[in-house]
């Protein structure tokens, strides 16, 4: 309860990101957006409460004047007035992310999308494009902050 009392007092919200795998973030921070099922949604400290399934998409959190980025593929946010916890399937940081392999997974699904098939192996080939797109498009924003600090 003290780390609670500390976070709303400090006017941060405590964000954790969890995979079946490891935490991958525990952090205080000044926003949060996720994409929900339903549309993305931004959460400031002293949010309402809520819960909410995820899709494939960025997740963005910002800690003063520098925004962080991730992606998260499926999984759920628990939201409280002074923590967001995301329990995601997978889920990788924008420096975690290889630009290469990411650009060469994107050639590799438009390829799969563009050969058909059967309607499994076309969704399944969309799935796969929509993640290498997001891969790319979080290791782009990376590269584009990095490139800005120089």
């Amino acid at each position: 309860m003290a780390d609670s009392a500390a976070t709303e007092s400090s006017g941060k919200i405590l964000l954790e990101v969890v995979t079946p795998e490891h935490r991958l973030l525990s952090k205080e921070v000044d926003y949060v957006s996720a994409p929900g099922s339903e549309g993305d949604f931004g959460v400031l400290p002293g949010h309402c409460h809520f819960l909410s399934t995820l899709r494939i998409g960025e997740l963005q959190y910002r800690v003063g004047e520098q925004t962080e980025y991730m992606s998260v593929l499926w999984g759920f946010a628990e939201v409280t007035p002074t923590k967001v916890t995301i329990l995601a399937e997978i889920a990788e940081k924008a420096e975690d992310i290889n630009v290469e392999r990411a650009e060469s997974a994107v050639r590799k699904a438009e390829e799969r999308l563009e050969r058909g098939g059967l309607p499994s192996e076309v969704e399944e080939a969309r799935v796969s494009l929509e993640k290498a797109r997001l891969r790319q498009k979080i290791a782009g924003r990376r590269q584009q902050d990095g490139s800005r600090l120089l």
